[in-house]
């Protein structure tokens, strides 16, 4: 019965008092704090007035139309001034600010189709603003651009791996289109075209061409003067190239072998060296 019962002051070495604590109090930031500045001079004038506030911007509008403001003070003299009114922009800089100007197709053969592909609307117009301009020099009658279906494209993936797996997000991508269309133009014209818009391409703007050419019925006879014409190139290229007169041949090669000086650094003059 004794070993069932336990001393009160066995307990008592157990318990510990902690210090006491203060109350912690949770604050909350206010972002918007009240205005507490002075208030606008109209407004206390319209309270006092008991002035509506719409007839009150209403009126004031109506008395700001006939209001003008002082001119600014120009730079120049006046003289100077009208001068500079009364000169002319350069041609080629006073074009810049018009529509690119087109030769007119007199019998609308289809030469080069030319398609512009980007993904900004930006690039791809002033791209294509470009090559107009070129083709106007180049004397080529180009029609366009035409705007293509927009292509486009999405996918869905997974957000990430580990933790993430399980939650996917969507890419989506649309490529715009334009189309450049050559018209009576000469092969050779249309290759200078595209080679001078492939030398100063515009960063994200890619290019697709597809180009025509027009040759007569008897094309194995043009592909058979073609080839003599080729074939006298080059047998005045042919001419510069043959064998050196003092090139090694199979004699001279012999000769290397059983000589002498060969054979002692090769190490067959030394002792035993025949063996």
């Amino acid at each position: 019965m004794a070993s069932c019962l336990r001393s009160p002051f066995g307990l008592a070495k157990r318990l510990r008092i902690a210090p006491p604590k203060p109350i912690q109090a949770r604050t909350v930031y206010q972002s918007r704090q009240p205005w507490h500045g002075n208030q606008s001079v109209a407004l206390e004038h319209q309270r006092d007035e008991s002035v509506d506030f719409d007839d009150f911007m209403r009126e004031t509008a109506q008395e700001a139309r006939g209001v003008t403001l002082p001119a600014r003070e120009p730079f120049f003299s006046p003289e100077i001034q009208r001068e500079l009114e009364g000169l002319r922009l350069p041609r080629s800089i006073h074009l810049n600010y018009l529509k690119p100007l087109k030769r007119t197709p007199v019998h609308g053969v289809p030469a080069a189709d030319l398609q512009l592909r980007s993904y900004s609307v930006r690039n791809l117009e002033f791209f294509a603003d470009f090559a107009l301009r070129a083709a106007y020099y180049l004397n080529l009658p180009a029609k366009g651009p035409v705007p293509l279906p927009k292509i486009t494209e999405r996918w869905t993936v997974p957000r990430s791996n580990f933790v993430h797996k399980k939650s996917q997000e969507n890419f989506e991508r649309i490529t715009l289109r334009r189309l450049i269309q050559i018209q009576d133009g000469h092969p050779e014209v249309v290759q200078i075209w595209l080679g001078f818009l492939q030398k100063y391409a515009y960063y994200g703007v890619g290019m697709k061409a597809n180009v025509w050419e027009y040759s007569s019925l008897d094309v194995s006879k043009e592909m058979d003067e073609q080839a003599e014409k080729a074939k006298a190139e080059i047998d005045d290229r042919l001419k510069l190239f043959g064998r050196r007169s003092d090139r090694v041949n199979d004699a001279d090669v012999d000769g290397i072998i059983h000589d002498d000086i060969f054979k002692g650094a090769s190490g067959s003059l030394a002792p035993m060296g025949k063996l």
